[in-house]
């Protein structure tokens, strides 16, 4: 947020290489409802993932974010690495 150019991950600088964004408004404790009006907001990305929360509710909200917003989403296993380009 600040400008950063590099990050200290795990005891190594590596370079920020991303576009960070402040997220206004949004609560990890906001209900499934809550995340889908949140999420209907936002430009659709190629795939969103699930990565927090009980997999079974994970993937119901995955189900919902399917059906209702039409977006590609996926729960990754535990210790699944993805690559994002």
């Amino acid at each position: 947020m600040d400008g950063a150019r590099t990050l200290k991950m795990f005891g190594e600088y590596v370079p920020v290489r991303a576009e960070v964004a402040d997220v206004p408004h949004f609560s990890a404790h906001a209900d499934a409802g809550q995340i889908i009006d949140w999420l209907r907001a936002a430009p659709a990305p190629h795939t969103t993932y699930l990565v927090h929360g009980e997999e079974t509710a994970a993937e119901t909200l995955r189900d919902r974010i399917e059906d209702e917003l039409g977006w590609t989403a996926v729960v990754p296993r535990s210790g699944e690495a993805v690559l994002i380009r």
